[in-house]
């Protein structure tokens, strides 16, 4: 058999040529077929000659397999790129707390599996409900404040358009004048002794808040009670205090129309005089309906502040349930019931099922490389199975380039230094099924490029 120096035979074809020739040599029939026994001296040679074409084919077919296993060595590697820098990664999400609080209980154990919008760990919400119901307090307190002043605005207005009729009488409604006096100096009366009435609760009210505000404040020196607490009976005594000063307000202004009343009944004889001071005084009903409409403007600016109180004491509320910010696995679990925890404080760590694979190549590898390439996947943890993935995307620098501490070439002492580009590569769907809990960041993995196939896997098909 004559084998071309370029040729490499298959290594199944030339062993079954090699067995046949072989056997030809070795059967009992080779020596019938000779024309005369052999001496003994003569089968020394002929044994020789066996053995030496023996050899001979033997080399022909560790040659052929050499050959044919180092044309496949060689086709792998001038159509892979292999590096073995590389190791799966994701997103690691850390959960932590918004708010001060105790924790009641924690839902999730180590290594668990979780769903985005979870809960997780709760907190008692004794507290934050205390401060959402004491806003809400405030809120229906300045609503009412503002409808109180609208009622004002109301009233304001129809005495002024009544003393404004008044003052159009004519000196020869006179007497019908001085009974309209009268009657306001009975409703007058009749506004003082409610004023003072209301003044006498306000006082009351006053004088508490201010008890109350006093013992709050020494608490707070004490360290008994917060600094909020004591703030909020401060405003509780200044606002009992507008109110008292509201009152005195209007008993001053109900002292007032009374004595305007007493004064149209003085003046009911001079007609023209009354009417001239039943102008002045619409006049000024008019300016203090003006005033009262700025007081309005301002209660519902207290309405609007006490409504954000209350949304911000809801939100506080709200976060006494810590939920998973995504789908993944628990980890780094710090957390436990009864403990005091901080805004900030790390409590867990989720880990978010997609995970992906970063190889560092050099940069003499990346001539043809380019996304969507086929990787062939080897993970140290599981070496029994083949992973497959796409080649994603490259890095905008090298890895030297994000170190804390890169490297500065401009200072004389430079030594060349093949760099790492790091390279995102996607698992592929099938190839990882079974192995979605198992595949975890920091794994070692030895990722192969091939940068002779440019098949891209289907987006579908992508993790």
């Amino acid at each position: 058999m004559k084998i071309a120096p370029c040729d490499i035979p298959n290594p199944v074809v030339l062993a079954r040529v090699v067995q046949q020739e072989t056997a030809q040599i070795l059967t009992p029939d080779f020596e019938s077929r000779t024309q005369q026994r052999p001496t003994p001296v003569e089968q020394k040679p002929k044994k020789r000659l066996a053995k030496k074409i023996l050899l001979t084919v033997l080399s022909v077919v560790l040659l052929a397999a050499g050959g044919y296993f180092g044309q496949q060595a060689l086709r792998y590697m001038f159509s892979h790129e292999d590096t073995d820098d590389a190791y799966i990664t994701g997103h690691l999400h850390q959960v932590s707390t918004r708010i001060n609080g105790t924790v009641e209980k924690v839902l999730v154990d180590d290594n668990e599996h979780v769903q985005a919008g979870q809960v997780l760990v709760l907190l008692d919400p004794r507290d934050y409900k205390a401060k959402a119901d004491q806003a809400l307090a405030n809120l229906e307190r300045a609503k009412r404040q503002a409808k109180s002043a609208q009622t004002t605005i109301c009233y304001q207005d129809v005495t002024a358009q009544g003393q404004d009729t008044n003052a159009k009488g004519s000196i020869d409604d006179a007497v019908a004048a001085i009974t309209r006096s009268q009657a306001q100096v009975r409703e007058a009366t009749a506004k003082i002794a409610s004023a003072q009435a209301t003044m006498r609760a306000k006082q009351a009210e006053l004088e508490r808040a201010q008890l109350d505000y006093i013992r709050f404040d020494n608490l707070e020196r004490e360290g008994a009670i917060s600094t909020s607490q004591r703030d909020a009976a401060k405003r509780d005594y200044l606002v009992a205090l507008d109110n008292r000063n509201a009152s005195q307000h209007d008993i001053a202004q109900a002292e007032q129309q009374l004595e305007q009343a007493q004064q149209s009944v003085r003046s009911s004889q001079a007609a023209l005089t009354k009417a001239q001071a039943q102008a002045q005084l619409a006049k000024a009903s008019a300016v203090q309906t003006n005033v009262t409409r700025d007081e309005y403007e301002t209660n519902l600016a207290a309405v609007a502040n006490a409504k954000a109180s209350l949304d911000e004491a809801l939100l506080n509320l709200s976060y006494t349930k810590i939920v998973a910010p995504t789908a993944g696995r628990v980890g780094k679990k710090t957390v436990e019931e009864g403990a005091r925890i901080e805004p900030g404080q790390p409590l867990l760590t989720i880990t978010a099922d997609d995970v992906w694979v970063v190889a560092n190549y050099k940069e003499t590898q990346l001539k043809k490389m380019h996304a969507g390439q086929h990787v062939q996947i080897k993970i140290d943890a599981f070496p029994d199975h083949k992973f497959e993935g796409v080649v994603q995307s490259f890095s905008p620098a090298s890895g030297a380039s994000f170190a804390v501490l890169p490297s500065d070439n401009a200072t004389g002492n430079f030594t060349k230094i093949v760099q790492r580009l790091p390279v995102k590569i996607l698992f592929t769907a099938e190839s990882i099924k079974g192995y979605e809990d198992r595949l975890a960041p920091g794994l070692s993995v030895l990722a192969s490029v091939e940068i002779s196939n440019d098949s891209v896997p289907q987006v579908a098909e992508l993790r």
